[in-house]
């Protein structure tokens, strides 16, 4: 079961925009992660390790799913993980290369990431693979840094009905072994905000947001140092 600190169950009460609503349940508990699948807008870079000719660095792929390498009819990428693109692709490519040999990475990724601010190495985006918890996002930021209050880690999430919320989860007792169950499974798009010292209004924070128009969605990183 998930416990979240007394400012957290205050917490997730919805802003003042959403205050007649009720609050939002707490995530669900962590699923294991999987492989990324490739979706559309993705951009994709594709590398042959016979034919650097054909290497690709910025191939979208279209609101059908599908994209079209240099030689090639077009191919279906969205609903396949990039291994399996690759492999696809090799057998498409025989018969036109003696050696088609091909790697795919995802370059950008469209709504299949989080973001990570504060108190962490490596701030930034994230890609969102599913079953992809708190504490896994932080360290694939770097880890925290020695001023981070490890005790109160921010979530800002907003819900479907466009309201925002912002709870706080201690990640203390995972780190140490002691409570591992106490992280949460993220979801596309959610802010992730690592504070410096004791943050006494959750709510305060995500309306800070909302004043000065920065959208949640939009995995701007834009918080005030606390």
């Amino acid at each position: 079961m998930i416990r979240l600190s007394r400012v957290a169950l205050a917490a997730l009460g919805l802003v003042a925009a959403c205050a007649s609503e009720p609050p939002p349940s707490p995530p669900p508990p962590p699923e294991p992660a999987g492989p990324y699948v490739i979706v559309p807008g993705d951009t994709l870079g594709l590398r042959f390790a016979r034919n650097p000719e054909l290497n690709e660095d910025a191939l979208v792929v279209r609101p059908d799913g599908m994209i079209t390498p240099q030689l090639i009819a077009e191919v279906q990428a969205a609903g396949l993980t990039p291994g399996a693109l690759g492999e696809a692709l090799q057998a498409r490519y025989t018969g036109e290369l003696a050696h088609p040999r091909v790697t795919v990475t995802v370059k950008t990724f469209t709504k299949q990431r989080v973001s990570v601010a504060g108190e962490v190495d490596e701030p930034g985006l994230q890609p969102y693979l599913e079953g992809l918890t708190l504490s896994q996002a932080i360290t694939q930021s770097g880890g925290f840094l020695k001023t981070a209050n490890r005790g109160q880690v921010v979530v800002i999430r907003r819900d479907p009905d466009g309201c925002v919320a912002g709870y706080t989860v201690d990640l203390e007792g995972v780190e140490s072994g002691k409570n591992p169950y106490d992280d949460v499974a993220l979801q596309p798009l959610d802010q992730i905000f690592v504070p410096r010292s004791q943050i006494a209004n959750v709510n305060l924070l995500v309306e800070q947001y909302i004043r000065n128009n920065v959208p949640v969605n939009s995995l701007g990183i834009g918080l005030t140092p606390f």
